[in-house]
C-alpha cells in the first residue's frame, strides 16, 4: 500500500509485533516508546496512520493527541489500551482520534481497524478533490443554482446565460424534476429585473374556477366572494418576471387571455370593463409536449408560437448520468448543513447503485433520496443500505439466448444481442471500456456510440 504509519507503545514487545505486520502488510513503518519521541516524529513525516498506546511514561497518549492536535489532523489515529474503557475511547473520539482498539487484540483486528480507516481516508481525499471540482464547476460551469459538468447542460448553461439579459419569452420544456424552476429563477436573477418581483404560478395547481381570477384579478362584486378589488398575479408581478409552469396545463378558455397579454401587454382583470398595462417578462415551463398538445387540439398553435420563441429544453438525469457523482456530493453538503451532520461522501458500492438506477423523478428524486441517506445513515458515509428498496432491487438487464429468439425479428435480435454482450464485457473487466472493446472485438469509439445507444450505465 506504501502508507506510513507511526507506532507509539511503551512495550518493545508490541511495538516489534505491530512493526512486523504492518511491514509484511505494506506499510511503512516507525515505531517510538512514547509521546515526546512521537511528536518529534511528527514535527517531521505525515502520517497516513498511527496506533498511539494511552498508558506512557513522559508523555501519555491523550497528552499527545492534545499537543499534536495541529500536525496530526489529517492522520487516522488508532488509540490502544488495557485499561480502558467506554469513556476513554468517547474522550479520545472528542480530541481526534479515528478509532479505539483494546489490548489483547488478534492481527485480524488491527488489519480490519485499518482497512476501514484506509477506505475513510481514501473518501475524505476523493471527497476534497470532488469539492475542488464542484468549486471550480460553480466558477465555470453553473447558472442560478444549479451546477453540471455534462455537456448537455453546459449548452443549457450557456444559452440561459444569453437568453437572462433580454425580456424575450422563453419556453422550457423537460421532464419533472429537471430544475425546470431553477432555470427560470435563473433567468430572472440573472437579467436587468432581478430587483423586481418574481411570481411562479402552477397553471395546474389552481381551480380552473379560480385560475382567471388569480392570473387577471377581479372587481369587487364581479361573482360571489368578490368582496373587494383583487390585483391578480399579472398585475403583482409589474416589471418583474412571471413564471407560468405546466402551462400546458392552462385550460383552453384562458389559453385566449394569456395570448392577448403576449400581444398586448395588458390585462383585464374579471369584471373589469377596462385594460391594464403591464410590464411583465413571461417565461412559460411545461412537462408534456406541446407540439402533439397543438396536434390533438388541446392548445392553441398561436400561443405555443408565442411563447415558444426562445426554447431551452432541459435533459433528463439518465441523459446526464456524468452530473451524477457532482450533484451528490453537492446534496450531500447541503443536507450536512441542514441537519447538522458531517458525512465525508459515498461508498463505491452504492454510487455504482446511484448510476444504474433510471430516474423517473431526475434531479428532484435525487435530492430526495440523498436527504433521506443523510438521515437513515449512522456512519460517515452513505453505503448501500442507506439507499431506498428501488436502488437494491435495480439489476442491469440481460437477456437470454431464448429471449433473443422468441420473435423474429433480426434488428431486435441483434440489438439484445450486442447489449446483453456489452454488459457481460464491462463486468467483466470491472467497468474498463477500453479493455472491454477488445473482449468484443470493436473499436473504442464504437464501444462508446453502442453504449449511449443503448444506455448503458457504468
Amino acid at each position: 500500500m506504501g502508507k506510513r504509519i507511526l507506532i507509539i507503545d511503551d512495550e518493545l514487545n508490541m511495538r516489534h509485533m505491530l512493526t512486523v505486520l504492518l511491514n509484511e502488510s505494506g506499510f511503512f513503518v516507525d515505531a517510538v516508546a512514547d509521546g515526546m519521541e512521537a511528536l518529534q516524529k511528527v514535527d517531521e513525516i505525515y502520517y497516513n496512520f498511527i496506533f498511539c498506546d494511552i498508558r506512557m511514561p513522559n508523555m501519555d497518549g491523550m497528552t499527545f493527541l492534545k499537543t499534536a492536535a495541529d500536525k496530526i489532523e489529517n492522520s487516522n489515529v488508532i488509540m490502544m489500551s488495557a485499561y480502558g474503557s467506554i469513556e476513554t475511547a468517547v474522550e479520545a473520539m472528542k480530541l481526534g482520534a479515528y478509532d479505539y482498539i483494546s489490548k489483547p487484540f488478534k492481527t485480524d483486528e488491527v488489519l480490519l481497524t485499518l482497512r476501514k480507516a484506509d477506505e475513510r481516508e481514501r473518501l475524505k481525499s476523493e471527497n476534497i478533490i470532488l469539492k475542488e471540482q464542484i468549486k471550480e464547476i460553480a466558477e465555470n460551469s453553473s447558472f442560478g443554482n444549479m451546477i453540471a459538468k455534462s455537456r448537455a447542460m453546459k449548452s443549457v448553461f450557456k444559452l440561459a446565460e444569453k437568453v437572462a439579459q433580454y425580456d424575450t419569452t422563453v419556453l422550457i420544456t423537460g421532464a419533472s424534476g429537471t430544475g425546470k424552476e431553477l432555470i427560470a429563477r435563473g433567468l430572472h436573477y440573472g437579467g436587468n429585473r432581478s430587483n423586481n418581483p418574481f411570481i411562479p404560478v402552477n397553471c395546474g395547481g389552481i381551480p380552473e374556477a379560480l385560475l382567471e381570477s388569480e392570473l387577471f384579478g377581479h372587481k369587487k362584486g364581479s361573482f360571489t366572494g368578490a368582496n373587494k378589488n383583487y390585483k391578480g398575479l399579472f398585475e403583482a408581478a409589474n416589471s418583474g418576471t412571471i413564471f407560468l409552469d405546466e402551462v400546458g396545463d392552462l385550460p383552453f378558455t384562458l389559453q385566449v387571455k394569456l395570448l392577448r397579454v403576449l400581444q398586448d401587454n395588458e390585462v383585464r382583470p374579471v369584471g373589469g370593463t377596462q385594460s391594464k398595462l403591464i410590464d411583465v417578462r413571461i417565461i412559460a415551463a411545461t412537462s408534456k409536449n406541446l407540439d402533439k398538445e397543438v396536434e390533438s387540439g388541446n392548445f392553441r398553435e398561436d400561443l405555443f408560437y408565442r411563447l415558444n420563441v426562445l426554447p431551452i429544453r432541459l435533459p433528463s438525469l439518465i441523459e446526464r448520468s456524468e452530473d451524477i457523482p457532482l450533484l451528490c456530493e453537492f446534496f450531500i453538503d447541503r443536507f450536512n448543513d441542514k441537519l447538522g451532520k458531517k458525512i465525508t461522501g459515498i461508498t463505491p458500492s452504492a454510487m455504482s447503485l446511484m448510476l444504474r438506477h433510471n430516474w423517473p423523478g431526475n434531479v428532484r428524486e435525487l435530492e430526495n433520496m440523498i436527504e433521506r441517506a443523510v438521515v437513515m445513515t449512522e456512519g460517515d458515509v452513505l453505503v448501500c443500505e442507506n439507499l431506498p428498496h428501488q436502488l437494491l432491487n435495480d439489476t442491469k438487464q440481460s437477456h437470454s439466448i431464448e429471449e433473443i429468439f422468441n420473435g423474429f425479428s433480426i434488428k431486435t435480435g441483434k440489438e439484445i444481442l450486442e447489449k446483453n454482450l456489452i454488459q457481460r464485457a464491462l463486468e467483466a473487466t470491472g467497468g474498463n471500456r477500453t479493455k472491454a472493446a477488445k473482449l468484443l472485438e470493436i473499436s473504442h469509439p464504437s464501444l462508446l456510440s453502442k453504449m449511449k445507444t443503448y444506455r448503458i450505465l457504468l
